[in-house]
């Protein structure tokens, strides 16, 4: 066999790399043998990216193997992202193969150490605490507002339309009608000016944020994250190898004094509509010093828009990405919050440069979610019956929200009462005060059969006076009445 290369009195470049070749394996065929030493050799690096490899008939010919066969291996390789075709050029290395894609970040920064991923080591018992129709848990949307009769009629009518093209639609950023439709209500409610091709559906935020760490990020690359902060992104950050870095949290949320005395910083994780889990709103004057920031470090900024939908007293801030000038804002959301959790689709809206490399991607790794339940919920959309649901829904989510409130106030008078959050989303944050202490009042109220987190659950470094999430939108009125009268005569007893 003679090697992949050019002759020898030709100038080297590139694009033109000796490729050594190994007998085949017993039993192997051509085609498998030729896939497998193209292969290996994209992966080893002896074919670097952009390579430029012979024409099919070159490389039949050196390797005395049909043509056909040789089509049949760059097709292969083609199929699963190893190479690429340019008309009228040739046949290239792709700028990254699939073995290296979520090895992210730039292969300069990279050490040349073995990458490895640390174990899975956190304590799932914070995670899994958030439950429907437990007091005071309930930090979810509630199951029973939806609208459910017409929620089967919307999938049993986009099962009856669905053609064959659709059922094998394999868009990886999901189904376009959806996308469309997200990009109208963005644009409305949330004041973000985007198309349907920087929108990717997937299963949620914790989707969003885990693709944004494999794309984003090399090893020992820093991590901003809220202190305290939305539990589920530090695991999913750390599982990365990334070094997170925990910023204490002010009266504004997210201090961006504080990221800035963290040079080469590459990513921040933001709740800014409604901090999780203090439920404090950030501020315009904030939001513009944290997109100034982030053009000036070219860092990453995922914004995680989790329930701001749900804004009781008055209008919600449009989104950070609304101000985006710079683009350097990923913006995630979920309908999994505003209508049920079992849905699994949410979506992200991308910066202008990360397009092709999500893209490529999200191809990779597949599609999360079915193209029925896509068709179904653009169509919820389309008709108004998300906004109608979202209207409905917040309604009888202030309404909990002032039992909770109205039971807080009868039990303390109001120089001891200080609650945040309360003006939005799916709980509110009761500060203690100071002669109250906090353990012996959570075994009090879990013998009442009362649950709750401590704020003090959410903080990694930073210390914050004793406080108690409350989460009160996924309880029947009844059951919220009952509790909170149960919390009043707890917090007089104490």
């Amino acid at each position: 066999m003679r090697p992949l290369s050019s002759p020898p009195q030709a100038r080297r470049t590139p694009s033109s790399l000796d490729l050594a070749t190994e007998p085949p394996r017993e039993g192997e065929a051509k085609q498998a043998w030729i896939y497998r030493q193209i292969r290996a050799r994209i992966l080893d690096g002896a074919l670097a990216k952009g390579a430029r490899l012979p024409s099919t008939r070159q490389l039949a010919q050196r390797w005395q193997v049909s043509r056909v066969t040789v089509d049949a291996a760059y097709d292969q390789l083609r199929s699963e992202g190893y190479l690429v075709s340019r008309a009228g050029s040739g046949t290239y290395v792709a700028a990254q193969v699939p073995d290296r894609f979520f090895e992210a970040g730039d292969t300069k920064r990279r050490p040349a150490t073995p990458r490895t991923r640390p174990a899975w080591k956190t304590d799932m018992a914070p995670l899994a605490a958030t439950e429907a129709h437990q007091a005071f848990m309930a930090r979810v949307a509630d199951p029973a507002l939806f609208p459910l009769d017409l929620w089967r009629r919307t999938l049993q009518a986009s099962a009856r339309r669905v053609t064959a093209a659709q059922l094998s639609d394999d868009d990886p950023f999901g189904l376009l009608a959806l996308r469309e439709q997200i990009a109208g209500y963005l644009g409305v409610a949330r004041g973000i000016a985007c198309e349907a091709e920087r929108i990717v559906i997937v299963s949620g935020i914790r989707e969003g944020l885990d693709l944004c760490a494999r794309l984003l990020l090399a090893p020992g690359d820093k991590v901003l994250l809220e202190d305290p902060g939305y539990l589920h992104a530090a695991p999913i950050f750390g599982h990365h190898g990334q070094q997170l870095i925990h910023v204490p949290i002010d009266a504004e949320g997210f201090s961006v004094a504080q990221a800035r005395q963290h040079a080469g910083a590459r990513l921040a994780h933001v709740t800014p509509a409604h901090q999780s889990p203090s439920g404090l709103t950030m501020p315009v004057s904030r939001r513009l010093e944290l997109l100034s920031w982030a053009e000036a470090a070219k860092a990453w900024v995922v914004e995680d828009d989790y329930d701001s939908e749900f804004s009781y007293d008055s209008a919600p801030l449009p989104a950070l990405k609304s101000l985006d000038a710079a683009d350097r804002v990923i913006h995630c959301g979920s309908f999994n919050k505003t209508l049920f959790g079992a849905l699994r689709i949410g979506y992200m809206v991308l910066p202008r440069a990360l397009v092709a490399d999500f893209r490529r991607a999200c191809h990779i790794a597949g599609r999360s979610t079915g193209v029925i339940e896509q068709m179904a919920l653009a169509r919820f959309l389309e008709s108004g019956d998300f906004a109608r649901h979202v209207r409905r829904a917040r309604m009888v989510y202030a309404q909990r929200r002032d039992l909770v409130l109205g039971g807080l106030r009868a039990a303390l008078e109001p120089a001891r009462l200080h609650v945040t959050g309360e003006h939005a989303g799916f709980h509110l944050v009761w500060w203690l005060p100071p002669d109250m202490a906090l353990a012996p009042f959570l075994r009090a109220a879990a013998q009442r059969g009362l649950r709750f987190q401590a704020i003090s659950d959410f903080c990694q470094r930073k210390d914050l006076p004793p406080g108690l999430v409350i989460g009160y939108t996924a309880m029947d009125d009844v059951a919220l009445r009952r509790n909170v009268d149960e919390l009043r005569r707890l917090i007089q007893s104490a």
